[in-house]
């Protein structure tokens, strides 16, 4: 039999920068009840959320994408023309064709191969494991991870379940090799059992002007099941990384809500030396794009610093779940 040659990266990989983007518009609580039935104090007491980012108009995911990678790459000093692949993880881009990661690598002047990761909120982490996983096999040199979503316009602002939780934003990260390992072991799953938990309105093939597409999203159920699933899958993390809880500075989980991080974070019985994100209160659910951007504010607040070991776990539509440990990176603009 013909023999088939295969080759092999580096024998670890680190996340080499980090960069977001926040849109410019602030939107309060009191904005929302605006349209909703609701109160600032319900929204907070549900969720912990008092504000969030909504994309100006004309802002396009791609445009909002393009910020963040610019400043993922400049801190990491990686040239856009050195990437081997490009992935963009989101559930919001307008078009089933073409993906938004083609577009996106032709605008920062790469010829990377370029997908896009399809995996709910928790679509960064899994992009950051196929980041790492085609770097050490040779795949790759180097290779931009971008979370991104515009959740703004895929809700109904009636809608108590989604219309105060979701916003928009984007954080990407250069993944490449290193010297000491920096990304650890992903620990992933999906049920889709409850797959109906959070979804679309109506099948694409179904819409039509008087029925436009929304996220729904049954929030008691994922709160039932996140906290305590995501438990396990924590755990399963840190013991492929060949650690335990007390080794953890810094926990990111998906910012979804407020409850969920603060029961996942009792559940786990987490050290009172880790610090816990909760970007969640100024930034909303930004779904793909939370845990970069939850990085970077704790970086930013000084909860977190370089070089520091944290947790990452996110979950979503699928319902899909992935988490690994990883080192801080440098944060632009920090």
């Amino acid at each position: 039999m013909t023999s088939i040659m295969q080759q092999a990266g580096p024998s670890a990989t680190a996340i080499l920068g980090l960069g977001v983007y926040r849109p410019e518009r602030v939107v309060t609580n009191d904005e929302i009840c605006e349209v909703l039935d609701s109160s600032d104090e319900w929204i907070q007491t549900r969720s912990g959320i008092r504000s969030r980012r909504y994309a100006a108009d004309g802002e396009s995911l791609l445009d909002m994408a393009a910020v963040a990678a610019q400043r993922a790459l400049a801190v990491a000093g990686v040239d856009a023309a050195d990437l081997g692949t490009v992935i963009v993880a989101t559930s919001t881009h307008v078009q089933h064709t073409p993906a938004a990661a083609p577009v996106l690598a032709d605008r920062l002047g790469s010829r990377a191969a370029a997908f896009d990761v399809s995996a709910g909120c928790a679509g960064f982490c899994h992009a950051l494991s196929v980041a790492s996983d085609l770097v050490r096999g040779g795949n790759a040199r180097y290779v931009l991870v971008v979370g991104v979503e515009r959740l703004s316009t895929f809700m109904d602002p009636t809608d108590r379940g989604t219309a105060f939780i979701f916003a928009d934003g984007a954080g990407a990260v250069v993944v490449g090799g290193a010297d000491e390992p920096g990304i650890g072991p992903v620990a992933w799953g999906s049920d889709g059992s409850q797959s109906h938990v959070i979804t679309q309105s109506m099948r694409c093939d179904e819409l039509d002007a008087e029925h436009p597409l929304v996220v729904q999203m049954e929030g008691t159920q994922v709160f039932r099941w996140a906290p305590f699933a995501m438990a396990d899958v924590a755990r399963d993390a840190v013991a492929r990384a060949g650690l335990t809880l007390d080794d953890l500075d810094v926990f990111v989980p998906h910012q979804a809500n407020l409850r969920i991080t603060e029961t996942l974070a009792r559940n786990l019985k987490l050290p009172e030396s880790v610090a816990i994100a909760r970007d969640v209160q100024e930034s909303g659910n930004t779904s793909a794009a939370s845990v970069p951007l939850a990085i970077e504010a704790m970086v930013r607040s000084g909860e977190a610093k370089e070089g520091d070991t944290a947790l990452l776990i996110a979950f979503g539509a699928g319902l899909s779940y992935a988490g690994q440990v990883v080192a801080i990176p440098p944060v632009a603009g920090v």
